[in-house]
């Protein structure tokens, strides 16, 4: 097989790149790629409970909490008791982590708009199709059943 040719190693690669040019941007703001998109799926206004969190995003428990600890610690994000569950937490924006979100918004439309003006409508499509038909392959768990 050659590898070029090979669709998990083509996924990897170009996620390998995306992720690279993502954390390249958020180092220019004394950030990560991870903590960006941790700031990107916290609710702007009421916050989001922190078990919501690492599924939402598809994150590791332990990978999870060490980001939100680094967050707290640069003063991105801070802690608040859940009103409607007295056991949880909600995870809230500071005024600093709401700026830092719509920079890592802006960076994401950004990429967004760039690729949407290269590749044509119907090609974007199709990739947004395929990946569909991956997950969905996927999520049935029947491709390694003997």
């Amino acid at each position: 097989m050659i590898k070029e040719k090979s669709i998990d190693h083509q996924l990897r690669a170009t996620w390998q790149a995306v992720a690279k040019m993502y954390n390249e941007q958020a180092n220019k703001h004394d950030s990560t790629m991870a903590m960006a998109f941790v700031l990107l799926n916290i609710d702007y206004e009421n916050g989001t409970p922190s078990t919501a969190l690492g599924p939402q995003m598809g994150m590791e428990p332990t990978s999870l909490s060490r980001i939100l600890k680094t967050m707290e610690e640069k003063g991105a994000i801070f802690r608040e008791k859940n009103p409607d569950d007295g056991r949880g937490v909600l995870i809230k924006l500071t005024d600093y982590g709401k700026d830092k979100r719509e920079v890592s918004k802006v960076t994401v439309i950004k990429f967004n708009d760039a690729v949407r003006a290269s590749v044509s409508e119907t090609k974007l499509n199709h990739f947004f199709e395929v990946m569909d038909s991956i997950n969905e392959l996927i999520s049935k768990r029947d491709i390694f059943k003997s």
